[in-house]
């Protein structure tokens, strides 16, 4: 006989909603096309039917915001003892891992938005920490809100003497951002009080710790690569003038940046402070589920950073350019990667199928960044690759839009940073991002420890050998 599993709306007892209700025998209402009229009403059209055809059972899994649970699929099971099936998604590509109500992306159309918001308005008329107390709270800030989030953040850009002398200790040519991630781990012995994660108080205050402070380690390492002594934050100045102030004050009593440049720095810690579940949002969310305090989370989210696929996506855009050589060259480059011998770095997404918001914004703010900084030579040849390849079908047939990492190594390195730097400038951004989400899951209750399942491949019922007979 084959069975259905019926959805029903109500609760059920153990707690849990919009579950696989019970077991109706389909001989009851008609096997295959023969289901009764009113037992089909009683579906409801936000579901999914699954015929398994190992037992001839037939279920109804409720669908919610264009998703199902994966635990609805255990309860397919061929026996009593089968553990039920599970969803395989190598890389999360179709697998919603939380819900959140942070940032929006439409990569089919190539828009981004933070709470709502388009990245294009926030890039044009915010500042990044408004768009910082947006992310975080929900809401662009009233003006005292803005002004209490400024001088919350601002009171705690200095860190221990403790934190300055260790990261002293690395080797002059130690790379940037190991030299990050290693000291925000370190700020998590000096704030024991974070680990209190189920505090409201104590969450605010590691955030405005988080935000204030990473971009304090990110110029000590800049300068630390440089053979440079730190320069201390200088709290008259705003956000993004006080980090210019300690990558780049010499000698002078104080250091003021130009107007553009301080700007450029804004719009690209915008574009960057949050990008819904990428990699290193993952790994936040991931450690943070285990909860530990939000500093050494955030030091895995800036590990996840540091991978070449991630933080360092730009400085392979760099490579390409330079590959290149000239814009003479572009033409052949593109044969070449149209034959499948180059690769185009820079252009197309996981997400975005069209071009993506965040590289227009730039493109125009490089333009800016130029009139000051001088123009970087690789800039015609990114122009010319851009054009060729967004009037080449092979391109657009493909969905292959320039990305946010086109054009924003360009900005980094006519601002002298070197390629090293490109993922600690990231991470800056990124921080109030990762923060954002870690806070969602840890309020979310229906988040648990993350803990994926495997499909184990390996041998069974192996007899141990003693050393000397194998």
């Amino acid at each position: 006989m084959c069975n259905r599993y019926l959805w029903s709306p109500e609760p059920r007892p153990d707690g849990h909603d919009r579950r696989l209700a019970r077991v109706v025998p389909l001989a009851d209402v008609g096997c295959n096309a023969g289901i009764a009229q009113e037992e089909m009403l009683r579906v409801s059209a936000e579901t999914l039917t699954v015929v398994d055809n190992r037992t001839g059972e037939r279920y109804e899994v409720p669908i919610q915001d264009g998703t199902v649970k994966a635990m609805d699929f255990r309860r397919m099971r061929t026996s009593a003892d089968d553990f039920g099936l599970m969803v395989y998604d190598p890389a999360f590509t179709n697998t919603a891992s939380c819900r959140s109500e942070i940032t929006f992306i439409d990569g089919d159309a190539g828009v981004l938005e933070y709470r709502g918001y388009p990245i294009e308005e926030l890039a044009e008329k915010s500042t990044y920490l408004e768009t910082a107390f947006l992310i975080v709270h929900g809401h662009l800030p009233s003006a005292a809100e803005l002004k209490e989030w400024t001088h919350n953040i601002t009171f705690h850009t200095f860190v221990h003497e403790n934190v300055r002398r260790f990261m002293e200790g690395f080797r002059y040519d130690a790379h940037p951002m190991g030299v990050l991630v290693s000291s925000v781990a370190a700020l998590s012995t000096f704030y024991p009080d974070a680990k209190d994660v189920d505090d409201a108080a104590s969450r605010d205050l590691q955030t405005w710790r988080l935000i204030a402070k990473v971009p304090t380690l990110a110029a000590f390492a800049y300068r630390h690569s440089r053979g440079l002594p730190y320069v201390y934050p200088d709290n008259d100045l705003t956000f993004a003038g006080n980090f210019a102030s300690m990558l780049w004050r010499m000698s002078e009593s104080s250091y003021v940046a130009s107007s553009v440049i301080e700007r450029a720095l804004n719009v690209l810690f915008i574009l960057h402070a949050d990008h819904e579940q990428n990699c290193s949002a993952n790994a936040m969310r991931a450690v943070g589920s285990s909860r530990p305090d939000p500093f050494v989370a955030t030091a895995a989210a800036a590990a996840a950073l540091y991978g070449p696929l991630h933080g360092g996506a730009n400085e392979a855009v760099l490579l390409m350019l330079n590959e290149i050589g000239d814009v003479r060259n572009v033409s052949e480059f593109v044969k070449h990667v149209k034959a499948g011998e180059r690769r185009l770095m820079g252009f197309g997404h996981r997400v975005y199928k069209n071009y993506d918001p965040r590289a227009r914004i730039i493109k125009a703010t490089a333009d800016e960044v130029f009139d000051v900084t001088g123009r970087n030579p690789l800039l015609d040849i990114a122009l010319e690759l851009e054009r060729i390849a967004l009037e080449d079908d092979y391109f657009i047939e493909r969905k292959l839009y320039p990305n946010v990492d086109f054009y924003s190594g360009l900005i980094y390195q006519a601002l002298g940073f070197p390629v090293e730097m490109f993922p600690v400038l990231f991470a800056i951004p990124r921080t109030a991002g990762w923060v954002a989400q870690w806070r969602e899951m840890v309020t979310d209750p229906e988040q648990k420890i993350a803990r994926p399942r495997q499909v184990y491949t390996g041998a069974r019922g192996q007899k141990y050998v003693e050393l000397g007979r194998r």
